[in-house]
């Protein structure tokens, strides 16, 4: 039996003519309008961190029709600043580097929206990463919450291939942690190509998604190659040792920090936790070499590759380091180069895929 449809079956508002002038009127001016202004509601949700800068909100953007869309909101706080006028030249500096940060557009990269003020308050409206970030996952509780929620089976085969007991906390597997670090360097890579550096890598400023991908989060300590480096935040235990001295930060320090984070992955320590003492912190940092073999399991040290990796990343000198982001990757006895090696032994696996079904697993 066949439907006929006629006007009166799409409804009257979709005959000619019944559309209200007035509506009409609103969406031409609309559409041939070059700017369009319109008020953003945000509801907050939860703290999800906070320091020197400020903190970051878990938030909804509220649209119209019921549209809700989960974002973070990071509040600039001026209290660390001499005066109003320094606080406002110092958000000018950021939201032009969020601006470029927003354009690249990275897999690997937070995703910016907006960059806004609500009486003279800045905020910077970011994606909302699904996931945890390396501090989370490297924490004893996350080893407990896996052991917990997943048969035996499942855990040995966790324990075999993603996660494994640290000295002090959880540690990744080397194909893990190689598979972080690789996407890390790809977002690395992107900010260096477009002038910028990130200037604060550490656990918590890296996000692996329930997707099982990494990504960079928290751009507010990242500078502009270009210009003169004024006021800097950054966390000393994770800094090149250039800068800990009080030199410039460059992309080759951007990739210490990187190397400090693959060691602490690799070990299930932070290679100089308890050091407060800046002074002690870097000649701690200059003779790091020393002490690799000494930080590192016996899984790690036996790979002359992996311990070449983690030299190169960390070296004190910045000359002795990988000479960009992709040379560490993609160059001879880069990260890709460990990855190809565990392939020919018939060691490699889904890495991407294994910390996808982990996370989705533990909830």
């Amino acid at each position: 039996m066949s439907t006929t449809i006629t006007e009166n079956t799409i409804g009257p508002a979709r005959q000619a003519g019944q559309i209200d002038d007035d509506i009409l009127a609103r969406y031409h001016a609309l559409k041939n309008s070059d700017r369009i202004h319109w008020a953003a509601q945000y509801c907050k949700i939860r703290l999800l961190g906070k320091g020197g800068q400020g903190v970051v909100y878990l938030s909804e953007r509220q649209g119209s029709d019921l549209f809700r869309l989960p974002v973070a909101l990071k509040i600039f706080s001026p209290e660390q600043y001499r005066d109003a006028a320094a606080y406002d030249e110092d958000m000018t500096r950021i939201a032009a580097i969020a601006q470029r940060v927003a354009q690249i557009q990275h897999d690997n990269l937070i995703d910016l929206h907006n960059f806004i003020a609500h009486d003279g308050i800045r905020i910077m409206v970011m994606e909302w990463v699904d996931g945890y970030d390396l501090r989370e996952l490297l924490s004893a509780g996350m080893m407990e919450r896996t052991q917990a929620r997943l048969r035996p089976e499942r855990w040995q085969h966790v324990r075999q291939v993603i996660l494994a007991d640290g000295p002090y906390q959880p540690r990744l597997k080397p194909g893990v942690a190689v598979q972080i670090l690789r996407e890390c360097l790809a977002g690395l890579g992107a900010l260096h190509r477009h002038g910028i550096v990130h200037g604060d890598l550490k656990p918590g400023n890296i996000m692996v998604k329930r997707t099982g991908n990494a990504k960079i989060i928290d751009i507010g300590s990242a500078m502009d190659l270009g210009k003169a480096q004024g006021r800097r935040m950054w966390s000393p235990v994770y800094a090149a040792p250039e800068v800990l001295a009080g030199g410039e930060t460059t992309p080759l320090s951007d990739l210490a920090s990187l190397g400090y984070v693959l060691v602490e992955m690799l070990a299930g320590q932070c290679p100089f936790e308890g050091i407060n003492d800046r002074k002690v912190l870097l000649e701690e940092k200059l003779r790091f070499e020393a002490r690799l073999r000494s930080i590192l399991p016996p899984e790690v040290v036996a790979s002359d590759l992996l311990m070449y990796i983690c030299t190169r990343l960390t070296a004190p000198n910045p000359a002795k380091r990988f000479p960009s982001a992709p040379a560490a990757d993609l160059g001879r006895k880069g990260a890709a180069a460990f990855h190809r090696q565990l392939v020919k032994g018939d060691l490699a696996s889904e890495y991407e895929n294994d910390l996808r079904s982990w996370l989705e697993e533990i909830g």
